[in-house]
């Protein structure tokens, strides 16, 4: 089968299409041949030997699929050869194939487009976890999006409006503001043209945000911690920025909220259970049209180097998508 493969820790253009052996299963795992595979900020990172963790080299990166399944290990009841489904793989998604435990992976309706289903994972699982578990955001309370145009950010717009929050999208650009504005966000504001500061301030009538989901990190995140409500939560989301900042715990202190970190991964690991409602919840809510992937661009698998790129120029406007 055809694959990207990081050969060593160094920069995104470096990696490799070619010809690997197909993956072989366990009798807890299914084969997919995977229709598309979504592109996501910390890919480049771990390429870069820049993430949290550092895989064994040679690797396939690529965290989140959609597909067919191919092949049923012996253990597995829920799965057969043909069902479309959604997987989750550590490592692996930007293949023509790949082998992912059963556990990991679920069956999706066809009235979710493949190439949406590959995005849905973990730009929205993330969103809906930390907003559901790490936020427990409630009705009536104002939501921050920070990058609300981007894969994650939009997610959480759509889904902060599903909870009941009052939405607010901070943007770079008046077309992304008006992308966030169809998905949601009641109020949308554009920091290249207006005091960010100033005009949460005003979307709040000074009172503060009682939720932030904060992707981009550096200034922007400083700036959020001086905006809280109190009792407040600032979700650390990631740093699409580029600069992980130094936070001023006395903020913390004085203005009585939380800082409080979301990592998908580990609550997929920590809480199985709270996993599989979640992303049922999640399709359930698809297939009712509450929220939905917008596929900014699709790629074919070997131009995985353009596909990322796109990613962390922070030009894209939902979730870019790989396609076998």
């Amino acid at each position: 089968m055809k694959a990207i493969v990081c050969h060593e820790f160094a920069q995104v253009a470096d990696l490799k299409y070619e010809e690997v052996a197909d993956p072989v299963i366990s009798a807890s795992e299914v084969l997919i041949d995977v229709a598309a595979a979504g592109v996501n900020f910390p890919d480049s990172l771990l390429v870069q030997g820049l993430y949290q963790f550092k895989p064994d080299l040679p690797f396939i990166p690529g965290t989140e699929v959609a597909g067919t399944v191919s092949a049923v290990g012996a253990d597995v009841k829920h799965l057969k050869v043909g069902m479309r489904v959604l997987g989750i793989c550590r490592l692996g998604g930007y293949a023509e194939k790949v082998a992912i435990p059963a556990a990991q992976v679920m069956p999706i309706p066809d009235s979710i487009p493949l190439e949406e289903a590959a995005g849905l994972v973990t730009a929205h699982a993330t969103a809906h976890h930390a907003l559901k578990q790490r936020a427990q955001i409630q009705a009536g309370e104002t939501l921050l999006v920070t990058g609300a145009a981007g894969g994650t950010g939009l997610a959480a717009v759509q889904i902060g409006k599903q909870m009941g929050a009052i939405v607010i999208a901070a943007c770079s650009t008046d077309e992304k503001c008006e992308i966030a504005k169809q998905n949601g966000a009641d109020i949308t504001i554009n920091y290249t043209k207006q005091d960010f500061k100033e005009a949460v301030k005003a979307a709040t009538d000074n009172k503060g945000v009682d939720v932030v989901y904060e992707c981009v990190g550096g200034d922007t995140f400083h700036t959020c911690s001086r905006l809280m409500a109190w009792a407040g939560r600032l979700l650390v989301i990631g740093f699409a920025g580029g600069e992980i900042p130094k936070f001023p715990i006395n903020l913390a202190l004085v203005k009585g909220y939380s800082v409080v970190g979301v990592f998908w991964g580990s609550f997929m690991a920590h809480q199985p259970k709270d996993f599989v409602a979640n992303m049922q919840e999640l399709i359930t809510w698809y297939t009712q049209g509450k929220v939905k992937v917008h596929v900014d661009q699709a790629y074919a698998l070997q131009n995985t180097v353009d596909a990322i790129d796109r990613v962390t120029s922070r030009q894209v406007k939902g979730k870019v998508v790989l396609t076998t």
